[in-house]
């Protein structure tokens, strides 16, 4: 798996779930907050981090840190995805199918921030299992790391793509 460098990239940041968490102290109520944000290029580069703290902002910015560690290149085939893919996490599955040209993202919020993100236009998806952020965020991810394109599967056949497509 190579590795991508985010200083050379103009990655845009999203925010797919922030939680409001509670800990109940001596004083009454201590509330800290934890944010699941996707980066990503919009051309095939993208990656997801969780930040926590006592603030918002804090939390927002530490997910983006550790989202663009965590940065992966998804197989892209001209505005969809090269074929379709299930991706799993735990209790969460998430269906990606590819699109014809201008049928646009279907597909719920954090699946629909990860494509967009990635820079996928057109795509169909189906959340099934948990419809936690965490988990389909991650699922989401499994399916389209998982993604190959025709010319990495002949490479790995020890073919041409010209001698698959024929």
């Amino acid at each position: 798996m190579e590795r991508i460098d985010p200083a050379e990239l103009d990655l845009k940041d999203r925010v797919v779930h922030i939680s409001r968490v509670a800990k109940v102290v001596k004083g009454g109520r201590r509330f800290s907050f934890s944010t699941l944000v996707v980066v990503g290029d919009g051309n095939g580069i993208v990656g997801y981090g969780v930040g926590k703290a006592n603030e918002v902002a804090v939390s927002i910015k530490k997910g983006v840190e550790k989202a663009k560690k965590n940065l992966v290149r998804v197989a892209i085939k001209d505005t969809t995805i090269p074929y379709e893919i299930l991706g799993h996490s735990g209790a969460g599955r998430v269906l990606l199918k590819p699109a014809s040209e201008g049928t646009g993202l279907i597909a719920g919020g954090a699946v629909r921030a990860v494509v967009e993100t990635a820079g996928i236009h057109d795509l169909l998806s189906k959340c099934q299992g948990s419809n936690n952020p965490h988990n389909v965020v991650r699922a989401t991810f499994d399916a389209l790391t998982r993604l190959k394109t025709p010319e990495q599967m002949a490479s790995k056949r020890g073919k041409k793509l010209n001698e698959i497509t024929g």
